[in-house]
């Protein structure tokens, strides 16, 4: 029950581990709520990069893989001359280790991976290429095999500095102050606050009842007035897991009570509450007066939990102070954000304690949980934006399967009709967003689904990571004219790295760059600024079926949405011709029209051009 001041502690600095027996006491604002809009990185992450390029084990092999089948992935990506394209970082995922600790240390699968992976890792230098692996921010990997960092961020970083390892996707399940994945479920009583009724304000000859209802505001998303009830429910992040919610805007919500005192001093605040261990109902109470951005927070503690979530009960042991005149006192719980970002700050901190110069990547993998659009960019360089792309892995040899839609995340426009309207969160200064590995080459992916896949990926600086077997893949086949269209990826590559934008949905005409849409019968037109001052738009069918008609945009209009983005802006605008290379057919042509059209996609297809302003 720390009061939390607004003067940051003149030796403050992270634990080298996390907790196992309770949530971490967050005293230091800059991993608190407010900071996530200031857009400043924490001390300690890594200068920003492009979004990263390579391979990873998952949809090819699930647990399955060995240290010989990564070999070969090795070979193959040198082979097909994938590496000199930038596909450079080869990823161990889940089911590498030992199912527990030895003496409290990671150690490796002897059955898999018998050699070790500081000899791993030496091959992969040795072909020019990058080692990467993978770990859990709980107690468990998402396998259930028992060697989470969590406890243990310090000793695992220096085996990773010792290993040589150069990327980590560390991800979340068995979280134990969340609901997560495998996690139990009544850790909701960490994510939420409670039921509230009322709030009882007294003090220096003051007194007041205000009701949740009656008086109190609701700010945000997610929380909810059940006026039945006579409550406020739902004061928490909203679970950003899976497809059935917008990413944008504020995803948590808050109760607010303006109150006005004769004077200046210490207040009793009494909270009528009931609390519960499930979705939209917990436990943990956060108490703030002012502003966000200028809060001071007075509670941030679970409070004694009641008989049910119908059981109201009272709570009189927090003191606020309150100015005379106005006040503005918050009831809220961000700790679903506040503790998933300190659990990964203090494990990317054990890594520059284990060794400062360390250049490792830190990717994000809580699959959208915590909307890590918010933070992410505060640690990471980039941060999944969903639950898996794929849930029907590669097993015993088998390829595994994709698909191109679902009612569930696994599917390529699963993951796109989320991620395409996340530009604004994305950058050279902040981090990716992340809609999980490509499954281009898998099973129920077509050539065209492929196709239009990389396209997605590349014109949204997605990261680029192949996830099938390589075995699969001969040079110049129709795998290997999709994964290793130079042109396509110089998109993704770009140095400008800004995320194309949506400037035109045929399903939503007035915001196509904010609005949330799952229902794939329709036809999107990305816009993507260049480094060269060249623009690139993408023409994408979501549909199985065909798109007939016609489908244009101007010049003004993707000035109007990318213009400020642009560089030589005036140039594109002013410019007599425009030549326009089609990036995977390669035919080239100019036209003087100040627009830009594709007529007949055919389902699941796509073009994407390159469009260079020409004033010669």
């Amino acid at each position: 029950m720390t009061h939390v001041t607004n003067s940051r502690p003149e030796h403050a600095g992270l634990p080298e581990t996390t907790s196992r027996e309770n949530p971490m006491v967050i005293t230091d604002r800059d991993y608190m709520f407010p900071a996530f809009f200031n857009g400043r990185v924490l001390p300690g992450k890594k200068p920003h990069r492009l979004p990263a390029m390579g391979w990873n084990s998952w949809n090819a092999f699930g647990c399955g893989n060995t240290e010989s089948l990564t070999r070969a992935m090795a070979d193959k990506i040198v082979e097909l001359g994938l590496k000199d394209l930038g596909y450079e970082y080869l990823v161990l995922d889940d089911g590498c280790y030992r199912s527990t600790r030895v003496d409290g240390k990671l150690v490796n699968n002897e059955v898999k991976f018998p050699g070790g992976f500081r000899a791993l890792s030496d091959y992969i230098h040795d072909k020019g290429l990058k080692f990467g692996m993978y770990n859990d921010v709980g107690v468990a990997l998402c396998s259930g095999d028992q060697v989470g960092t969590c406890g243990f961020e310090d000793v695992d970083a220096k085996a990773y500095t010792e290993w040589g390892v150069d990327f980590l996707k560390v991800d979340n399940c068995y979280y134990l102050w969340d609901n997560a994945t495998f996690s139990d479920g009544a850790n909701a009583r960490f994510t939420y606050a409670p039921n509230i009724r009322s709030i009882h304000v007294s003090g220096n000859g003051f007194s007041r009842l205000l009701s949740a209802v009656g008086d109190g505001t609701l700010t945000g998303n997610g929380a909810s007035k059940n006026i039945n009830g006579d409550f406020v429910t739902g004061i928490g992040t909203i679970d950003g897991t899976n497809i059935d919610a917008s990413p944008g805007g504020v995803r948590s919500g808050e109760l607010e009570f303006t109150v006005a005192v004769p004077a200046g001093g210490q207040y009793s605040l009494t909270v009528n509450y009931a609390s519960g261990q499930e979705a939209g109902t917990g436990c943990w109470l956060q108490v703030a007066v002012g502003d966000r951005d200028a809060e001071e927070r007075y509670f941030d503690d679970l409070l004694p939990a009641t008989d049910s979530p119908a059981v109201f009960a009272e709570y009189s042991g927090i003191t606020v102070k309150l100015k005379a005149g106005e006040n503005k006192i918050r009831l809220m719980n961000h700790r679903r954000q506040e503790n998933t970002l300190y659990s990964y700050a203090v494990f990317c901190n054990a890594l520059n304690r284990a060794n400062p110069d360390h250049d490792i990547l830190l990717s994000i993998c809580e699959w959208g949980k915590t909307q890590p659009q918010n933070w992410g960019y505060k640690i990471g360089s980039s941060w999944r934006i969903l639950n898996d792309i794929c849930f029907s892995v590669g097993a015993d040899g088998s390829s595994g399967n994709g698909e191109w839609m679902s009612n569930n995340t696994a599917s390529i426009t699963s993951q796109y009709n989320k991620a395409v309207i996340m530009d604004e969160y994305a950058g050279p200064d902040r981090g990716w967003n992340d809609p999980d590995m490509l499954v281009i080459g898998m099973d129920g992916i077509t050539q065209t689904m492929g196709k239009t896949h990389m396209s997605m990926w590349c014109m949204m600086n997605a990261p680029l990571m192949l996830g099938l077997d390589l075995r699969r893949v001969a040079l110049d086949d129709q795998i290997h004219r999709i994964i290793a269209n130079a042109d396509v990826i110089g998109l993704n590559q770009d140095a400008l790295a800004v995320q194309a934008k949506r400037i035109y949905c045929s399903k939503e005409a007035e915001h196509p760059d904010t609005a949330y849409i799952t229902n794939n019968s329709r036809v999107d037109i990305l816009a993507k600024p260049l480094a060269d001052g060249d623009v690139a738009l993408c023409f994408i069918n979501l549909d199985t079926v065909a798109a007939r008609g016609k489908y244009t945009v101007t010049v003004e209009k993707i000035l109007e949405y990318i213009g400020s983005k642009m560089r030589k802006r005036d140039e594109f605008y002013n410019a007599r011709t425009y030549r326009v290379k089609d990036l995977w057919t390669k035919e080239t042509y100019f036209t003087a029209d100040r627009e830009f059209s594709v007529e007949n996609l055919e389902g699941c297809d796509s073009v994407t051009i390159r469009i260079t302003p020409d004033n010669t």
